[in-house]
């Protein structure tokens, strides 16, 4: 369904595989997932092949101005992934979608995911501002996540296996044993993916979200210190995304990750993303559960 022309070798192009949605029926796509040693589907990629399966039944000059999604189960990486979208609304400006992402478990067809994403074909802006980015160093000095790794090998593990195909750059050391505290407990990383993309709104609004869910429920545990891969694991619950300009997911964009409030187990925590240029381009906001294997 997406083509990949334009796009060089290496992990771009398999992230594009991961987006190339086959078209099995009307309003009806399938994905699969690359080979991975996680016992689970990561949450970014459903939502980026089930706004991908959206996107396909959506005019290309309406792009998606946000989507709201919800985990229902988690994902079997050995399992294909069907994408039945649902035309919900064409208006004169607004187009809306709802996709429902489903896998077979013991012989039964079961909802892991569902989206609602909505598409405009804009207009006139009577206000318009946006959050400035914060004063950071740039990427070039920063170490990745091959550096974070070296140092912390166990639990870098997983972060590896899920992001292959993006270039993380890190401010501060994701596993810091440091608590953040107030007013100092944002967290913020720079990304892109590796390679180049097509020149395609659409996929690169995709990609964004791949990347969206890369590090947001982080942000729950930046208050107790260590990062992941301790004594806690994690779970999304929700997942949405607001675009506010077009990026380049393949440029360097910084993303930054704080959470307001946790309480019962879950945590809530919303992202900024800024691209290189220090354009405002998407707010994100997730709630996760967080749980101790004590």
């Amino acid at each position: 369904m997406t083509s990949s022309s334009g796009v060089s070798s290496g992990p771009a192009s398999d992230l594009m595989q991961v987006l190339d949605l086959e078209e099995r029926g009307p309003d009806l796509y399938v994905g699969t997932t690359p080979t991975t040693p996680l016992q689970r589907i990561f949450g970014g990629q459903v939502a980026a092949q089930a706004l991908t399966a959206a996107q396909a039944t959506v005019s290309t000059d309406r792009p998606v101005h946000s989507l709201h999604s919800y985990f229902l189960r988690p994902g079997d990486p050995h399992e294909e992934i069907r994408y039945e979208v649902d035309r919900i609304r064409e208006g004169r400006t607004f187009s809306t979608r709802r996709v429902v992402a489903r896998q077979t478990r013991k012989g039964a067809d079961v909802a892991i995911f569902a989206l609602t994403a909505d598409f405009t074909a804009g207009e006139r802006a009577v206000v318009e501002h946006s959050l400035p980015m914060p004063e950071v160093p740039g990427p070039e000095s920063l170490p990745g996540l091959d550096e974070v790794a070296k140092a912390h090998p166990e639990q870098a593990a997983a972060s590896r296996a899920i992001g292959r195909a993006v270039e993380q750059r890190y401010l501060a050391d994701p596993f810091d044993p440091e608590p953040r505290l107030p007013p100092d407990t944002a967290t913020r990383i720079w990304f892109r993916v590796t390679g180049t993309l097509p020149d395609d709104e659409a996929v690169h609004a995709a990609a964004l979200t791949f990347v969206s869910d890369l590090t947001l429920l982080s942000a729950g545990l930046a208050r107790t210190g260590g990062g992941w891969g301790g004594s806690t694991v994690g779970a999304s619950l929700d997942h949405a995304v607001w675009f506010h300009r077009p990026v380049r997911a393949d440029e360097w964009f910084l993303y930054e990750t704080d959470s307001p409030a946790a309480a019962s187990g879950r945590a809530l925590c919303f992202g900024q993303i800024w691209a290189a240029d220090g354009t405002h381009v998407a707010t994100v906001a997730q709630e996760g559960l967080i749980r101790s294997l004590g």
